[in-house]
């Protein structure tokens, strides 16, 4: 027997529900056109995922609701539609009391609508959910222990829910053994890197272990701290990945799959799905797969373009010194936003190289983007004379000890430069994008109000030597960033002579350390085994520990690794504790 399936990668976005319900209705007619018996889309495709504590909000579900039934009402009939939305939990959704209810007793339920010829014919309701780094899904639903099966051009096929999937006993498996020759699994789960691998790995699982086909759809997006890669797949029950969506666009994936007949599972919903007589599926190219960088690459495009845009930005101001970390930003914002759409500002302090104020025109003049110079000399100057002997703003010569200025002095020039991209910002209604990496912001080495200052971190999450990588890469075909800027040694030319080094480890070191102690989890004896001085290990710990409330009042930015500053790793500001 042949069902054909489409997998619905869409890009829901949360709170738009309107928008969401055009999306999905858009996907479902396209794919009916095409004799299409099933159309699996995302999880919480009505409201958008994650949706936080607009859950709260009655109205929100209510709205959520009403177009579960627009969607009914107005969709294609023969084609089966399985789409995400939010239960109000037990009983009916539209009483009154019964919501009162569902609100004070958090009995909402992450669910799944199976729609077909103008009907809500089946529902399941998510039994996994996670409730660790980005997800806070048992703050607001209650989980189900309750199998859904329905048959579909006569062929049994089971629903479930992202998390469902990534156990070895749970829904997926018992949606095999309540008869399912096919299970849809539909997703909301955010890229980072290294997570393709482990998802395929699950899909292939429990094709293989239940001898069933598995539908995986995924969400594609950018939503304010995470990005959706979509990368939708279908497995056969050997295991083989036979169809997938693109990685970071949008997609509607359609593949005839050959299942084995077998009896329906009594006492489910009978569908008869598009019928016969469709015209043979045209040949679709497999997408291109992304290289571990190039996903990167494409993941920060994603998420700066999606966060500016459903933010009202068409525009982004940035500061390029000339430096990596700037003329990677600059680029990315360019392929976001386009180079029109991006204005890159050079403010030279008396300390900076004449190299830097050369490649920062150089990067502007090959992305196409505009570019202003704004020397700080001036007012910084202005406002050494307003603090006068309250900080050290000159050489003392005359000191026995030689006083120079220190991060005080440093940290006002930063802070200077972050009150001209506000002004810029606030008279051309621009965002501003920093450019700040995850070592740097990890230990520190940024400047609150300074640097920090904007309203979006592309590289929040890219550590320092990723951040080259994405360079070398960017230039693979042409020179785009200045191979000066790539190869010069990373300062921050706040002082005569002034390198990273100075301050920190080589990032050689420090990245690791920085990975071991964030991403893993790890102590100092641990770090320490990995090959590490225990003095350098303690010194950077201490460094990440003390940073932590200037991380809580930094710029939102897109995840990428196994876990990022902000929603994904949740420690006090203050703690005794050290180590």
């Amino acid at each position: 027997m042949v069902l054909r399936l489409a997998l619905g990668q869409i890009p829901a976005r949360v709170g738009d529900i309107d928008g969401n319900v055009a999306r999905i209705l858009d996907a479902w007619r396209r794919a009916a056109a095409q004799g299409v018996d099933v159309v699996v889309f995302t999880e919480l495709t009505i409201t958008g995922y994650p949706p936080e504590d607009l859950l709260l909000k009655r109205e929100f579900v209510d709205a959520n609701l009403r177009a579960l039934d627009r969607l009914a009402a107005e969709g294609p009939r023969g084609t089966v539609a399985v789409v995400g939305f939010v239960g109000a939990g037990e009983g009916d959704a539209t009483d009154r009391d019964h919501w009162d209810v569902a609100l004070a007793t958090r009995d909402l339920t992450n669910s799944a609508a199976v729609l077909a010829d103008g009907e809500v014919v089946a529902t399941y309701d998510k039994l996994r959910l996670p409730n660790y780094g980005v997800f806070d899904e048992a703050r607001y639903f209650t989980p189900r222990d309750r199998p859904c099966v329905v048959s579909i051009a006569g062929i049994p096929v089971g629903v479930t829910i992202c998390e469902d999937l990534w156990v070895e006993a749970g829904p997926v498996r018992a949606s095999v053994a309540a008869g399912a020759r096919v299970v849809l699994s539909l997703n909301a789960s955010p890229y980072h890197r290294g997570k393709r691998g482990d998802r395929e790995r699950w899909v292939r699982h429990h094709a293989t272990q239940g001898d069933a086909w598995i539908a995986y759809a995924n969400v594609v997006g950018g939503q304010d701290e995470v990005v959706f890669d979509g990368d939708s797949m279908l497995a056969a029950p050997d295991g083989t990945v036979v169809a997938r969506g693109a990685q970071f666009a949008d997609d509607l994936v359609i593949h005839d799959l050959e299942v084995a007949a077998s009896a329906p599972p009594p006492d489910v919903p009978q569908l008869p799905g598009a019928g016969t007589g469709r015209a043979p599926l045209p040949e679709r190219a497999p997408p291109a797969t992304l290289d571990p960088v190039g996903e990167v690459w494409a993941a920060l495009v994603r998420a700066t373009r999606d966060y500016c845009h459903h933010n009202g930005f068409e525009d982004a101001v940035l500061g390029l010194s000339g430096g990596i970390d700037s003329a990677v930003v600059t680029t990315l914002a360019a392929d976001a936003l386009g180079p029109p759409h991006v204005t890159a500002v050079a403010m030279p302090s008396p300390y900076s190289s004449t190299h830097s104020v050369s490649d920062a025109a150089a990067l502007a003049t090959n992305l196409g983007c505009r570019l202003l110079e704004l020397p700080i000399g001036a007012p910084l100057a202005a406002a050494s004379d307003v603090l006068g002997d309250l900080v050290v703003t000159g050489f003392d010569r005359a000191h026995p000890d030689g006083v120079q200025p220190g991060v005080a002095y440093e940290n006002l020039q930063s802070r200077l430069r972050g009150l001209l991209l506000m002004a810029l910002s606030n008279e051309h209604g621009s965002i501003v994008l920093t450019a700040g990496n995850k070592s740097e912001y990890a230990v520190g080495y940024a400047t609150l109000y300074g640097d920090m200052a904007g309203g979006f971190a592309p590289l929040k999450d890219v550590p320092k030597l990723l951040v080259y990588e994405l360079a070398r890469w960017r230039n693979r075909g042409a020179e785009v960033i200045p191979v000066s800027t790539i190869e010069k040694p990373p300062s921050a030319e706040l002082r005569p002579g002034q390198v990273d080094e100075d301050s920190l480890p080589p990032y050689e070191a420090l990245d690791d350390i920085v990975r071991a102690y964030v991403e893993l989890d790890l102590g100092i004896d641990a770090i320490v085994a990995r090959g590490h001085d225990r003095d350098i290990v303690r010194r950077v710990l201490r460094m990440v520990d003390r940073a932590e409330y200037k991380r809580r009042q930094a710029a939102p930015g897109p995840k990428i690794t196994e876990r990022a500053f902000g929603r994904d790793r949740r420690v006090p500001i203050t703690s005794g504790w050290r180590g």
